[in-house]
């Protein structure tokens, strides 16, 4: 059955096409991302889908499922701004949440005919713990203020409480416009496992590439005004894109960053390790040295890139502190960076990341301590919200009111016009105004005026929101041979694991960790950690079971037969017995990939076995007392 069905749709801008008789259909079960570079149209085509903006054709179709539940994510959310956050949430036409509603004006009114009615419904639909699930998911997104107007909130919150709600609303059909934007990583990793479910069908724009690797059955790629469809997962799409050009023709050195950078890491993937997979990778890199053998003379290198001189004092932290209020930020930070240091910070929202920025740059002084600029250090910071642009001037000019150019090694020069070209700006592209370019490609150029200043210290807050995959493959090979030093916050893991070399944690009261490794080794690590805590939670539990059970038994006359006392000892060792296997279904449980019919099999399991425990725990009991 089909989700969706796109049929014969086109959409123009003036004399600008950017899309023409397109088709797509999504069926049940299938998890499709759109992927395109900024500005050919994959937000229009979203729009179009979701219904905001009309296709063009005379055939055009776009027909939604009339029979299922679909939920849409927007990038900018609209709500009602006289509702709080609670309100926001119960305007909904979930059959759960209506039956909640039901309940809760009969209480109000104290409507006895109303209240059996609505007592029954809540009973059929099992809606009594509802309630305390919408709570769990709002806590989840940080959405804590439950009372709060949504006029008051921030468009980040907004963003996460649309998404909260749509999780609430429990669609069978998920459409989502960059659903990451906004979230920390603890909100991304929960937000792909909710999309892992089975019995969801899924269609998104995302360039996170986790997502992209973990989630996705089906990429489609919108390429020239034409869609592509590929089966599979990110490293399917990679090679399968990679064939198709071949056998178009397409010359492929322009788009070599994007296999040499991202083959090599999937190649460093743990699933690379198995036969099949490793057959399909050695196939990517014959796919690989066919495209290099293709020349293509405006192909820019950075293998000679200079930076400015860096001395040999970086930058250091002596024991900064920053608080506002109660609030504590950063607690009595040391640290001394040195030459080509590339840092990832991790934190939860809130905890104070953009304002340690801020005390590197001296944009605010700490409370205590100091911080020490080497004298030849050039910041180059690019902000989540520093981005000023003149819309009047054309995309070259803006770059060159930065500088013609910038020195590489060997006195050569890289001009703003080769830059913008290796940032995908073609030189037709160049004599385009600012107010003509889409929102990812006015977040590329702003990246550019930072870059051109030749900085030898790079501070990047957020740098991949808005930027197609292109782009963040360029981004990356122009920081792997940055000669500078690189910190970075991002909420894009895969972008993280491949830049740096150790973690800022930011744990929150003013505690910063040095973790030694990516991202995906830390999360590992604090999986590992937890689940050793849970481990040795359950022995204790279970330490402090037996030593009280021992106790009754010491403290009891012994005056059972030699029979009784047989099978006293016959239903502790069940007993134990059953313990091993409640165990050994925990330990199951920690696996992330659990399928979820597995996971219900073993809850009813460990239900099960937790009343057989109970049972003979109680006849055991028997005995002792007699004992």
């Amino acid at each position: 059955m089909n989700y969706l069905n796109l049929e014969n749709v086109s959409k123009t801008y003036g004399e600008k096409v950017l899309f023409k008789d397109l088709n797509l259909q999504i069926a049940k079960g299938q998890k499709v991302a759109l992927v395109a570079k900024n500005g050919t149209g994959k937000s229009t085509l979203m729009r179009v889908i979701m219904g905001e903006e009309a296709g063009e054709g005379e055939t055009a179709k776009v027909i939604v499922h009339k029979d299922i539940r679909v939920g849409f994510l927007n990038q900018d959310p609209d709500f009602f701004e006289g509702h709080t956050v609670m309100e926001a949430v119960f305007d909904s036409e979930n059959e759960m949440i209506q039956a909640i509603k039901k309940y809760e004006t009969a209480i109000l009114r104290n409507d006895d005919e109303l209240m059996q009615e609505s007592l029954g419904k809540m009973d059929d639909l099992k809606a009594w713990d509802f309630e305390a699930k919408i709570k769990e998911i709002l806590f989840k997104l940080n959405i804590t203020n439950l009372e709060q107007p949504v006029s008051n909130l921030s468009g980040g919150q907004k963003k996460r409480l649309a998404l909260a709600k749509l999780v609430i609303d429990e669609p069978e059909f998920v459409i989502l416009d960059e659903p990451t934007n906004h979230l920390d990583m603890d909100m991304i990793e929960w937000l792909e496992d909710y999309l892992k479910q089975p019995n969801l069908t899924i269609f998104m724009i995302t360039h996170d590439r986790y997502f992209l690797e973990n989630v996705c059955n089906n990429i489609v790629e919108l390429e020239g005004g034409n869609l592509y469809r590929y089966s599979g997962n990110y490293s399917e799409f990679l090679e399968k894109k990679a064939i198709r050009q071949e056998n178009e023709g397409i010359e492929l050195e322009k788009t070599k960053k994007l296999f040499q950078k991202e083959l090599d890491w999937v190649r460093r993937q743990p699933k690379a390790r198995t036969t099949k997979a490793k057959s399909r990778v050695d196939k990517f890199f014959d796919i690989k040295e066919k495209a290099h053998k293709i020349q293509d003379n405006q192909e820019m290198s950075l293998d000679n890139l200079k930076g400015a001189r860096l001395g040999s004092k970086i930058l250091e932290c002596e024991y900064i502190n920053k608080s506002y209020g109660d609030l504590k930020l950063v607690d009595n930070f040391f640290y001394k960076f040195r030459k080509g240091e590339r840092v990832g910070i991790v934190g939860k929202n809130g905890v104070g990341k953009t304002t340690f920025l801020k005390l590197l740059t001296k944009e605010i002084r700490p409370d205590s301590g100091k911080v020490v600029v080497g004298g030849t250090i050039k910041f180059g910071y690019y902000t989540q919200d520093g981005m000023n642009l003149q819309e009047n001037k054309r995309v070259i000019d803006v770059v060159r009111d930065v500088a013609e150019y910038i020195p590489v090694q060997k006195g050569h020069k890289l001009t703003a016009a080769a830059l913008l070209e290796l940032f995908l700006f073609s030189r037709k592209h160049q004599q385009v105004y600012v107010s003509q370019l889409s929102g990812g490609e006015k977040r590329r150029l702003y990246l550019l005026t930072i870059l051109m200043q030749n900085p030898n210290f790079l501070i990047l807050d957020e740098p991949t929101n808005d930027l197609d995959i292109v782009t963040l493959n360029v981004l990356e090979e122009w920081l792997m041979d940055f000669p500078g030093c690189v910190i970075m916050v991002s909420h894009d893991r895969y972008f993280m694991d491949k830049l740096v070399e150790h973690l800022f944690i930011f744990e929150g009261q003013g505690k910063i960790k040095d973790f030694n490794g990516n991202h995906k080794e830390y999360r590992a690590y604090i999986k590992e950690k937890e689940s050793k805590e849970r481990s040795q939670e359950r022995a204790e539990e279970e330490k402090r079971k037996a030593q009280a059970v021992k106790e009754q038994a010491q403290n009891s006359v012994p005056a059972l037969s030699y029979e009784e006392r047989k099978e006293m000892n016959r239903i502790e060792k069940e007993i134990s017995k059953l313990e091993e296997k409640k165990s050994k279904i925990h330990e199951q449980f920690l696996n992330p990939d659990l399928p979820l019919d597995e996971m219900q099999k073993l809850s009813k399991e460990l239900k099960e076995i937790e009343e057989l425990v109970e049972e003979k725990e109680m006849v055991w009991m028997e005995f002792a007392e007699r004992a």
